[in-house]
């Protein structure tokens, strides 16, 4: 196919990919980072990143950057933002799409995360990061705790089945506030998307905290557009 005249002489720029990459211990929300093997700003610490190749899409070049670092697939991945300050990369300028990811962090390839020389960091306790990586971080959590508040993607970052001091051990850290015990199980109970399991964890008491798990065919059903405004995942007093 001829090139169309206004595709001649037109500045051409790298396309990166940035991925933020969240995890829940069962304590902390944690994020990702790789230490950086290569000049400029080699053993540093990173998000982790590659380049657009010709016949990927964004999502799919996504995909790839995280199963190369945590071995799965087919989980919660979102386009953040653009990010393409002219001086953000000293190589060369460089456009930069991040993404941020919520992975059951207990399920992630360890090998593949020492190969690079990866580590988790707890969210509030972070080293120095390279170029604009800190920026991406910030609007990562701000995304994250948008949507925390709308959408129950913090069952993401959960097992498949967890004690309600878990759950809100999570939203106290993706929120870095304290939650009041009595008021947060009775909100989150009383939108009737929890099943109580017989199981029981061993830990939080001497009888033990029963298990539960996320009914997302009832989630869907209470949310769809003929029930109303749907619900709303806001902890009380936030």
């Amino acid at each position: 196919m001829k090139i169309p005249k206004q595709y001649e002489n037109i500045d051409r720029f790298p396309v990166a990919l940035d991925a933020i990459i969240f995890g829940f211990d069962r304590e902390n929300l944690k994020l990702l980072l790789i230490k950086r093997d290569f000049e400029p700003k080699k053993g540093e610490w990173s998000l982790m990143g590659g380049f657009l190749k010709s016949d990927e899409s964004l999502d799919e070049a996504a995909s790839r950057i995280l199963a190369n670092l945590t071995g799965l697939k087919n989980i919660y991945l979102e386009q953040l933002y653009g990010f393409g300050e002219i001086d953000r990369d000293p190589v060369e300028r460089t456009i930069s799409i991040a993404y941020y990811s919520l992975i059951n962090i207990h399920d992630h390839n360890k090998e593949l995360v020492k190969q690079f020389s990866a580590r988790w960091f707890p969210i509030d306790v972070l080293p120095d990061l390279i170029f604009d990586h800190l920026k991406m971080v910030e609007a990562a959590k701000a995304r994250l705790r948008y949507k925390a508040a709308r959408q129950p993607v913090g069952f993401e970052l959960l097992p498949e089945k967890f004690t309600l001091p878990e759950l809100q051990q999570l939203y106290e850290s993706i929120y870095e506030t304290d939650l009041d015990k009595r008021n947060f199980r009775r909100r989150i109970l009383s939108m009737g998307v929890l099943v109580k399991t017989n199981e029981k964890q061993k830990g939080f008491s001497k009888k033990g905290a029963y298990l539960y798990r996320f009914d997302k065919n009832k989630f869907d059903m209470l949310n769809s557009p003929s029930n109303g405004a749907g619900l709303s995942f806001k902890p009380p007093n936030i």
